[in-house]
């Protein structure tokens, strides 16, 4: 199986166009190594994995469904292409 290829976020149409060409050519320019520590990543990750639903389980009923509410309105105030 082929490794898939991410392309960059943002591009126009012409510029995807060379990504993809220079992709599947071979020319596609090499992809840094991740530099970011492993430990810190992992601790991130894993308090990341349980916030919310720690949080949740903090709030009050009512302050949880203030908290909902808030979000579903901003999700539905966001302009839409």
């Amino acid at each position: 199986m082929a490794t898939r290829i991410k392309f960059p976020k943002g591009l126009d149409v012409s510029q995807l166009a060379k990504a993809i060409v220079d992709a599947s050519t071979g020319n596609a320019p090499e992809v840094a190594p991740d530099t970011r520590n492993a430990a810190a990543v992992a601790l991130g990750r894993k308090g990341g994995l349980k916030g919310g639903k720690a949080r949740a389980a903090k709030l009050s009923k009512a302050q949880l469904t203030a908290s909902a509410r808030k979000a579903a309105l901003a999700r539905w105030k966001k302009k839409r292409p």
